[in-house]
């Protein structure tokens, strides 16, 4: 990755940008059938940066016959799998040529910091389909053990047409998660970028298109969730939905899939993730750190975040105490200014929920240690509540901001009982300087990765996913998450005469 530009060179290469605006259908872009758009707008300064086209039940429609026909032809599902290899590579090529123009795009669609889409969100994406096209000649079937007078084999046969959801937290980064194995499967897929964040997947589209994915086979429809993502999850001709974003729509696609053709689905969903320090933990600075990217990466906006640190009382005030001094170092502001760690919230909707919990904590009386007033341009800086116990509402429910609430805890058997004390089961963290109990808490907390002595989420190896409310149905990343764009199919032969 090259050096970073300044904050002048961003915004004007920001200001020489082409936005696309239309759906990407059949290979061609093309408006909606209706001629409606809607804004995607800036949510730093409020600008409208374009008009994107608004479709609906019809243009799904479409897609998915686009789809559909892409897919029983066998143009990409029969395809030698190292020419399906070779086409997302050079996909992966194109991203990487186009990756500063990729980075501002996302910044000025979501609010992301610049800093962050140009060394996390662009090269994990590119990083992640890389991953998974080589991965196309790499996963073999199976013959089961049934004796010397048949062969049974257990072969992978892709899904067929995929819908795919995305959520606007991490537009790019979720692309990746859901086209890499989707398409290295040699599925068909239909996807919907969220409402406010839809010029990087539509780039990304095009560029697929330019190296070499056959029409049909990428489909990308625009426009309001509750018309374009229902019509996607009724549809009796979508084969499987995968869905990132919150519990509450999550819940619908588990709707839709009973009300239509009983369409697989795979959630992937809220969390409320603990972070469990232990009075034993060594390296402070250290910790405090993870804590503190746990809490604020992103602006909060990550449904792995750790925004409940959950620590031991003999350690509190040193920890807090570090905490915060790092914190004050996570600058707020234009998100293209390379210079700040958190830009803006993604929209006005979304600054407002955040600020009435800013709101909320102060009403309840919790501390305020630093932060807790929001600031111009949809931003929220870091703000650190103390004196939250599980049971309030800053503990329970999914801010998705830069909100850390602090729970005090006296044994690592009420930290434990207290991190599960939650509807979600996606992610924690645990730190400690003693293996054993490192291993035990990892072992009795209930997410689908817990990570010791730092924050993170696993990276392409490793599947992603979680307990509860999290999600259910599959998981992202790794050779696992081919398992859920695949069908398992029993070939019996009898050798007897």
């Amino acid at each position: 990755m090259s050096e970073l530009l300044t904050r002048e060179q961003y915004h004007a290469l920001a200001a020489e940008l082409q936005f696309p605006t239309e759906s990407f259908i059949d290979g061609r872009f093309c408006p909606a059938l209706s001629g409606e758009t809607l804004p995607t707008i800036n949510p730093a300064t409020g600008e409208v940066l374009a008009e994107i086209a608004a479709c609906g039940t019809e243009d799904v429609d479409l897609a998915v016959r686009a789809a559909r026909d892409a897919f029983d032809d066998g143009r990409w599902s029969e395809l030698h799998p190292n020419e399906r290899k070779a086409v997302l590579l050079k996909l992966a090529d194109l991203m990487e040529q186009h990756s500063l123009e990729l980075a501002v795009l996302e910044s000025l669609d979501s609010g992301k910091p610049i800093a962050e889409c140009e060394t996390v969100d662009v090269p994990e994406t590119i990083h992640f389909i890389r991953w998974h096209a080589e991965s196309v000649d790499k996963i073999y079937d199976q013959t089961a053990p049934v004796g010397s007078d048949a062969v049974a084999m257990v072969v992978r046969e892709p899904i067929g047409v995929v819908g795919a959801v995305l959520p606007w937290n991490f537009p790019l980064l979720m692309l990746g998660w859901k086209l890499g194995p989707a398409l290295a499967a040699g599925c068909t897929v239909v996807l919907k970028p969220a409402m406010q964040t839809t010029l990087t997947t539509l780039r990304v589209a095009e560029l697929a298109h330019e190296a070499g994915l056959p029409a049909g086979v990428l489909n990308v429809v625009t426009g309001r969730g509750s018309v374009v993502g229902a019509a996607i999850g009724r549809h009796a001709d979508v084969d499987m939905v995968t869905f990132t974003g919150s519990t509450e729509t999550g819940r619908l696609f588990l709707n839709y899939a009973a009300e239509s053709n009983l369409k697989e689905v795979v959630l992937e969903c809220g969390g409320k993730n603990p972070c469990i320090v232990l009075d034993d933990a060594e390296n402070l600075d250290s910790v405090a750190d993870h804590v503190v990217a746990a809490a604020f990466w992103n602006m909060g906006e990550n449904c792995s975040a750790g925004s409940r640190l959950i620590v031991h009382e003999n350690i509190k005030d040193a920890l807090l105490e570090r905490v915060c001094a790092k914190t004050r170092e996570w600058r707020t502001g234009d998100p293209l200014d390379p210079a700040n760690k958190l830009g803006a919230l993604v929209d006005k909707g979304h600054f407002d929920k955040v600020v009435s919990y800013l709101r909320r904590g102060k009403e309840d009386g919790h501390t305020v240690l630093l932060g807790g007033e929001p600031m111009e341009g949809n931003c929220v800086p870091p703000t650190i509540f103390d004196g939250v116990k599980n049971g309030d509402v800053l503990a329970r429910e999914e801010i998705f901001g830069p909100i850390l609430v602090v729970i005090t805890v006296s044994s690592v058997e009420e930290a434990i009982a207290v991190a599960n004390d939650t509807d979600y089961g996606l992610a924690a963290s645990v730190f400690t300087g003693n293996a054993k109990k490192a291993l035990r808490a990892a072992r009795a907390v209930r997410a689908g990765t817990v990570t010791v002595n730092c924050f993170g989420e696993g990276d392409a190896t490793t599947p992603f996913g979680g307990y509860k409310q999290s999600g259910f149905g599959g998981r992202d990343n790794s050779v696992h998450a081919h398992d859920q764009y695949t069908q398992l199919k029993t070939i019996w032969l009898d050798l007897n005469d």
